[in-house]
């Protein structure tokens, strides 16, 4: 749960500003609605996605932080104090940002572990993992590759659906050798294996590939049919017949 906002550190100008915007564009009628949807124990203000990323875009295009340290503090603090989940949305869009995409490299996965693991739902991990996390492997393969052959084994739930959900958008570019092996540590006799977001990931990242070579997805099914989920084959077949 976040700290109310007698309790928050002092902030750049830019977090303070984008909070307010936020509970300025604050819906308490929808607010328990989106959060009943979420099954989040942290409140919502009832901003949705739309405003919320016009709210993000207007203030951070403003105000450029000076380097990278002040940066990766901003992101931290607006998001390990946040009393609403749209302050966390905000702090993913401070993150991801244009303005610090140079920022974008293996020393940002530091950062990333910290959201997955601390956030610990899918709308924050999907989202880290296969934009942020997935373009920081495409562009450094060799250093990233180990690192989340580490996540895909660890005892975290989420840093594992991390590995395994983590090449969604990079069809050609899919290191076939780490999503094996991501999948593979994560079937249904694995630690995690039988956690519906583990089954569901699983599936999910054989049904993207089943765009890029169904065959190979089909041969994985067979040969991996009796550790699979019954959610997790469903969901890799699903496009296939």
């Amino acid at each position: 749960m976040g700290c109310n906002a007698a309790s928050l550190p002092p902030m750049p100008d830019l977090l303070a500003e984008v909070r307010r915007r936020l509970h300025a564009a604050s819906d308490p009628d929808r607010a328990p609605g989106m959060a009943a949807y979420m099954k989040s124990s942290m409140p919502y203000l009832g901003v949705t996605s739309v405003p919320l990323r016009a709210i993000c875009r207007q203030v951070y295009d403003a105000d450029r932080l000076p380097d990278r340290p002040s940066w990766e503090a901003a992101v931290r603090t607006l998001w390990d104090h946040a009393a609403y989940r749209e302050e966390r949305y905000a702090a993913m869009a401070l993150a991801s940002h244009p303005y610090y995409r140079g920022y974008q490299d293996p020393d940002t996965l530091g950062l990333y572990r910290h959201l997955v693991v601390t956030g610990a739902w899918w709308d924050y991990v999907d989202s880290i993992a296969s934009h942020d996390v997935g373009a920081i492997l495409r562009a450094f393969p060799d250093e990233v590759t180990t690192v989340l052959r580490g996540w895909a084994v660890d005892d975290d739930l989420w840093l594992r659906r991390t590995a395994i959900v983590c090449q969604l958008h990079s069809k050609g570019r899919t290191d076939v050798s780490l999503l094996t092996y991501a999948l593979e540590q994560n079937l249904e006799d694995s630690p995690h294996g039988k956690e519906f977001f583990i089954r569901k990931a699983v599936g999910w990242a054989l049904r993207q590939h089943a765009r890029l070579d169904p065959d190979w997805v089909r041969a994985f099914v067979r040969t991996h049919d009796e550790r699979l989920s019954g959610l997790s084959r469903r969901e890799a077949l699903k496009h296939l017949g």
